[in-house]
């Protein structure tokens, strides 16, 4: 029998046509009732090549890495590689009253931080976990702890958590020393940018001795500015230097847009240093001090009376460094006008702000040479902070 399409070669083409429409309808529709080759299929279109793939993926993992960088290029893989397990990322939750007035828990943010010893003390900024109500710890590893608040300083936007993690898993940083850092050295920033984890970029010093507000807005000494990408997330993380050793903690950017601009600011490992094991022994900081009060309002109208800048001791206290010294205190029953600190060790001080941030410099029991202009004649005196 001979076949009608054969027969009737238009009859063919229309029936071939009315077959094709009807497999687009199917199609269409989710059916799977034509196939048409088109080329070569994929793994998504029909799972057959889904198990290939994945072991050429694991293939791909199981690869040996280049041994044939460059000099420079290797230096910073072996950096990133022996300091990124010292790195964690940090989440936290606050409450909040909802449209009902419960209370209920919302994510707050999110930060990085970096295993200060081995008995888990991670080390972040202040700001980045004040206000919350848990705070949760994700290593290297994925493996999370929720977090302990140990102790905070706000005047230095610094923090410390502890977490109960086993101490094999607790990699330290080696410290440096932020005093020997110089402009144009290179610096490698990790952390966890819009919540990217383990993300490293690099720069360099653009300057020393900056100066930035804390959270209380008291002024942060000797900050380190760098221009290594600094976005959000980033916040609490190391700066380290070429052979991978902390000095500083990445802190803020200028940016008019939120995100990198090339200035960021790093607290430096110096202050760190002096301030970490006080917020670990004591959950607070506490600042050396003279043994002095003063008045802002007074100090202004005096200085600028006497054309002197410094800030007017008022109140000596009787059992402080200060008294030791001689200094002498605003007596207005006596008419007495107090001494005028102008300089500490070599460091003007113009303001009350000044003078914290200059002490803040030192730890009680610290020996400071302190200039003061007396009946207008300038004399100096050691004075141990208290």
């Amino acid at each position: 029998m001979i076949d009608a399409a054969a027969q009737n070669p238009s009859t063919s083409v229309s029936w071939r046509r009315s077959w094709l429409l009807l497999c687009l309808l199917l199609l269409a529709a989710g059916g799977a009732a034509c196939t048409f080759e088109l080329g070569p299929t994929t793994a998504a279109s029909t799972g057959e090549e889904a198990e290939p793939a994945r072991q050429v993926d694991a293939a791909r993992q199981d690869l040996e890495p280049y041994t044939d960088l460059r000099s420079d290029e290797q230096a910073i893989v072996d950096l990133f590689e022996s300091t990124s397990p010292s790195v964690v990322y940090i989440t936290t939750i606050t409450r909040r009253q909802d449209i009902f007035g419960r209370g209920v828990n919302v994510p707050q943010g999110s930060g990085t931080g970096f295993i200060w010893d081995a008995d888990g003390h991670v080390v972040t900024n202040f700001h980045v976990v004040q206000g919350a109500v848990a705070i949760r710890v994700v290593m290297q590893d994925q493996t999370g702890y929720l977090a302990e608040y140990v102790g905070g300083s706000p005047r230095h936007d610094l923090a410390v958590l502890r977490i109960d993690a086993p101490p094999d898993s607790l990699h330290q940083l080696k410290l440096g020393d932020s005093d020997r850092v110089r402009v144009g050295q290179s610096v490698y920033a990790i952390g966890n940018p819009f919540g990217q984890s383990g993300t490293l970029t690099s720069g360099i010093v653009s300057a020393l001795n900056r100066q930035i507000a804390g959270v209380t807005d008291d002024i942060i000494e000797d900050v380190i500015q760098i221009d290594a990408s600094i976005n959000p997330g980033n916040s609490g993380g190391p700066l380290l230097d070429s052979r991978g050793r902390l000095i500083g903690i990445n802190s803020q950017i200028a940016s008019p847009s939120g995100v990198s601009a090339g200035i960021g600011f790093a607290v430096p490992v110096n202050t760190v240093q002096r301030v970490v094991p006080q917020l670990i022994a004591d959950g607070e900081y506490t600042p050396a001090l003279l043994g002095i009060t003063t008045d802002q309002r007074l100090t202004r109208f005096v200085t600028q009376r006497l054309g002197v800048s410094g800030v007017l001791v008022g109140q000596v206290d009787p059992h402080s460094g200060a008294a030791q010294a001689g200094l002498r205190g605003t007596d207005p029953n006596a008419d007495q006008l107090g001494d005028i600190i102008i300089r500490i060790n070599g460091n003007d001080v113009l303001t009350l702000r000044d003078l914290r941030a200059v002490l803040d410099r030192y730890n009680p029991g610290d020996e400071v040479e302190v200039t003061i202009s007396r009946d207008g004649e300038a004399r100096d005196v050691v004075v141990t902070l208290m």
